[in-house]
């Protein structure tokens, strides 16, 4: 059974400012691309995660950016050139839902210095500068799929 979620429609500024933090770029700079001030991208950033789902960190709004097509999805890219820890990999979905690292540990009962290091290894393996990154990564390398996403937001 496929189940999908609406389509949710960003207005362009607000899918702008998303999708350059899935770029794995700063707020700050993202602002200075659009040529707009912080504030002002921070405020489009607000209202994006309002829309999308009333999510509150920033790598959430990514992934659920991504599963209901309000931002584009990036190139799939062959999952096989990946080596991932199976501890690694398991972190993904957690980010995706706008977990911290305390969070995850409590979670996945495991100690929170081992979740920070699988953390680390996450991000060097998927070559990943930010946890907004870290999702568009684990979506081009089909970590992370519109079906995980639409189980979460049930």
């Amino acid at each position: 059974m496929t189940t999908t979620v609406a389509k949710y429609l960003l207005a362009p500024r607000e899918r702008e400012v998303v999708e350059g933090l899935a770029d794995g770029n700063t707020l700050s700079v993202v602002a200075h691309t659009l040529g707009i001030t912080e504030n002002t991208a921070g405020s489009y950033l607000k209202l994006a995660k309002k829309k999308l789902h009333g999510v509150r960190e920033n790598a959430a709004a990514v992934a659920v950016g991504y599963a209901t097509r309000a931002i584009g999805r990036p190139k799939l890219l062959v999952p096989d050139a990946l080596c991932l820890l199976c501890e690694e990999a398991e972190l993904v979905p957690l980010i995706a839902r706008g977990l911290g690292p305390q969070e995850m540990a409590g979670k996945l009962q495991r100690p929170l210095n081992i979740v920070r290091r699988d953390g680390r290894g996450l991000f060097v393996s998927l070559g990943a500068r930010n946890r907004p990154h870290a999702m568009k990564r684990a979506w081009q390398f089909q970590l992370l799929t519109e079906q995980q996403v639409i189980a979460w937001l049930r």
